[in-house]
């Protein structure tokens, strides 16, 4: 029986960036390689192109981020493998925005790589680009080496506040300056029910018994913390919790964004389950959600569970996130609808 509907599994994501302009070609293009997709409707103020990227695999990640108020650009790569360096020059050459680009994505080796191979013939061409890594999976690298982590729900938090930033007609280096505070204010952790199964593998990418949980374990399947007894989401919500407050004592207190990710095969129903609980303990420790959601904003395939974000918040970022917003296929992110 298959396990996904697909034609061949080879060609899913070249089949899926067809359906993604058929859907919305009044408000995107893609590039000549079919790997980069560029919003044709944007601020005119912006001086600079947002360009977020990865795997595919974890829609609406990356290409439902592009749109007004948020990313200007996307480039995809295969299932849960990184783009290439062509689809990320192409969609910086099509934007052509005076003062360059800023690319956004998160910390993984063929990522890291490839955006820095764009970065260098961007420059011999006379264009300039910044790059911001995110680095909010607290599970993936311990506190003393943040530089270390890797970059899973809360890179959306930082497009959001970029893509805010830009839309006033910022400058590259100041745009790229808010994307690493938002970034450095920003932590995620995740917990898994289930595994998930890439279109053209033969088992899935781990194994999980039903009374167990992956807890910190990464959107590709990565080890994470540890295997705990399944619980209910009360308790489940109180360990990611607990687990951001360890790693960033300033959360209690402060004014914050809280945002549940479902991993894709968690019902919303659950994500708002999780949420609820989330926002009610952070509460008692004194964190002022200011910005709660719920929803799929980066997943993997069919994995079950969910991912819990916080990003302390500054009035700037505050300001920012609040600010509207029209990406193609997100659920509501402050000022985003």
């Amino acid at each position: 029986m298959a396990r996904h509907l697909v034609n061949d599994p080879f060609d899913a994501v070249d089949d899926m960036m067809r359906g993604v302009t058929a859907a919305h070609h009044d408000r995107v293009a893609l590039t000549a390689s079919g790997r980069g997709l560029y919003t044709r409707d944007s601020d005119p103020r912006r001086r600079i192109s947002v360009v977020v990227g990865g795997g595919s695999g974890h829609e609406p990640a990356f290409l439902g981020w592009v749109g007004p108020g948020l990313a200007d650009a996307a480039a995809v790569g295969n299932v849960f493998a990184a783009p290439a360096a062509d689809p990320v020059v192409e969609v910086v050459q099509a934007l052509d925005r005076p003062d360059g680009a800023l690319f956004l994505f998160g910390n993984y080796e063929g990522d890291v790589m490839n955006f820095r191979l764009a970065g260098e013939f961007l420059a011999d061409t006379g264009i300039a680009s910044r790059t911001v890594l995110i680095t909010d999976d607290v599970a993936s690298a311990p506190a003393h080496s943040p530089h270390k982590r890797r970059g899973v729900a809360g890179g959306v938090v930082v497009a959001k506040a970029a893509g805010a930033l830009a839309d006033r007609g910022a400058s590259l280096d100041d745009v790229a300056a808010l994307a690493e505070s938002v970034n450095d204010a920003t932590r995620s952790i995740g917990v898994a029910l289930s595994s998930c199964h890439l279109p053209a593998a033969a088992r899935p990418t781990f194994e999980l018994p039903d009374t167990e949980m992956g807890f910190g374990i990464g959107v590709h399947g990565e080890t994470g913390l540890s295997r705990r007894t399944r619980g209910t989401a009360a308790e489940t919500a109180a360990q990611l919790v607990h687990a951001l407050l360890d790693d960033q004592p300033a959360l209690a207190g402060s004014r914050a964004l809280v945002l549940v990710n479902t991993f894709g095969a968690t019902p919303l129903m659950e994500a708002y389950i999780v949420l609820g609980e989330a926002v009610e303990l952070l509460r008692k420790e004194g964190t002022t959600p200011v910005f709660a959601h719920a929803g799929a904003y980066l997943t993997s395939l069919q994995m079950a569970g969910v991912s819990l974000t916080t990003t302390l918040l500054t009035p700037e970022t505050e300001a920012l996130i609040a600010a509207p917003g029209s990406p193609l296929t997100l659920p509501p992110l402050g000022g985003s609808r």
